[in-house]
């Protein structure tokens, strides 16, 4: 019996990281694909003490139902931490608990798509946003972006001159997949043209916290004078990412929308997370955990940016991240990234291809590299091998 389904059905296809992260389960592959934290720096031993003080003190709280909104106590925290950290005026209610910000992303897209309207994003910008917004039967328009950000111009000429467009999406810190940063500037000028064009931003920040170098920079959304800028963040990069707790912050009108189609998803978020992750930010010092973790992903930033000038190839280009988990790699035009992973497949080594990471305008002679996940001594190796396979591909194409 054939079955009719959603139209939407047509437009998801499955991610690409998922399906190489199949391969990479494999004990003896060295794998700079997914965007992975550190399993060695979970905190197991204090979310373990502290999940047993919840459960002993508030066990039939932790275990019921809370509201679609998030623990309050916790999404306090995130409130004033945002404050602090980057310059917002928040207060609990403009926070919603969410499923780790990718569902904040998909709730974005419940909240203001409909079928053709456009999307505007960074080119290349996250593949996980592209899915989620694409359910919805959007199109996207893709901003050329260098190494200060999207480029403005380029931005402003497009709101003066196409319908329908509804978010901006922009991943402004340590961006995924170029591991590049915002200028101030331009972090100003996005603030400035959404409210001039009316025209909402989701800006994306889950890797804001981890930066190895330069000084933190206010968050986008620290600029909005209308109420049209929202932003995520996630616990996964800074705590742990298997409790799935993030978070989307904005304008109180405009979160309770959020609230609206999230009851009508899931309900709420794990009760028993938010407690714990609420009962440890009260005992210990997460920005010392912060601090491990940081000068771990630095190391590894290093050895990567070592030996990517020292092994590849001269014809190749990258991206040397100030924080984050990501750099990204350009070889020469010709040389497809999907061809070359293939390669390296065989010889145990995953990435991602940077195709996926294009909605429209796919550059298959790009790809991403994850740092943060694997040792050194496997980075160093792995990164031999990349650089051998890219070699052999470059000879072969001259």
């Amino acid at each position: 019996m054939k079955l009719k389904f959603a139209k939407r059905m047509s437009y998801i296809k499955a991610s690409e990281i998922r399906e190489i992260l199949k391969v990479t389960e494999q004990d003896d592959i060295i794998s700079f694909a997914g965007g992975l934290p550190a399993p060695e720096l979970f905190p197991i031993d204090e979310i373990n003490e502290v999940n047993q003080i919840v459960l002993k003190e508030a066990g039939t709280k932790a275990l019921q139902y809370t509201t679609t909104e998030g623990y309050a106590p916790l999404r306090e925290w995130i409130a004033n931490r945002m404050n602090d950290g980057l310059g917002t005026s928040f207060d609990k209610d403009n926070i919603l608990i969410t499923h780790g910000s990718q569902q904040g992303l998909d709730l974005s897209g419940k909240v203001f798509l409909d079928d053709g309207d456009i999307v505007l994003c960074e080119s290349p910008t996250y593949l996980a946003a592209i899915s989620a917004f694409k359910s919805y039967g959007c199109d996207f328009i893709e901003i050329p972006t260098d190494e200060d950000g999207m480029n403005m111009k380029v931005l402003e000429d497009i709101l003066s001159t196409v319908q329908n467009i509804k978010p901006i999406y922009v991943i402004p810190t340590f961006q995924n997949p170029t591991g590049r940063t915002w200028s101030l500037e331009r972090r100003k000028k996005l603030a400035e043209l959404s409210a001039r064009y009316g025209i909402a931003v989701v800006e994306d920040n889950p890797y804001g916290e981890l930066r190895f170098e330069g000084e933190f920079l206010p968050s986008v959304k620290s600029f909005d004078k209308e109420g049209n800028i929202l932003c995520t963040g996630s616990f996964s990069k800074i705590f742990c990412p298997g409790f799935r707790i993030g978070w989307i912050a904005g304008d109180k009108e405009i979160i309770r929308k959020y609230v609206l189609v999230k009851q009508g998803t899931d309900l709420q978020c794990n009760t028993i997370a938010q407690m714990t992750i609420a009962e440890y930010l009260k005992r210990y010092d997460i920005d010392k955990h912060i601090d491990k973790i940081v000068e771990v992903y630095k190391r590894r930033r290093d050895i990567a940016i070592q030996c990517i000038e020292h092994y590849f190839p001269e014809e190749i280009k990258f991206t040397n991240p100030k924080g984050g988990l990501f750099t990204w790699i350009e070889l020469p035009k010709g040389i497809s990234a999907r061809d070359v992973l293939i390669k390296c497949i065989e010889q145990k080594i995953a990435f991602v291809p940077g195709g996926s990471f294009y909605p429209t305008n796919n550059k298959e002679n790009t790809f991403r590299i994850n740092f943060s996940n694997m040792p050194e001594e496997k980075i160093e190796k792995g990164l031999i091998i990349l650089s051998e396979v890219i070699k052999e591909f470059i000879k072969e194409s001259k």
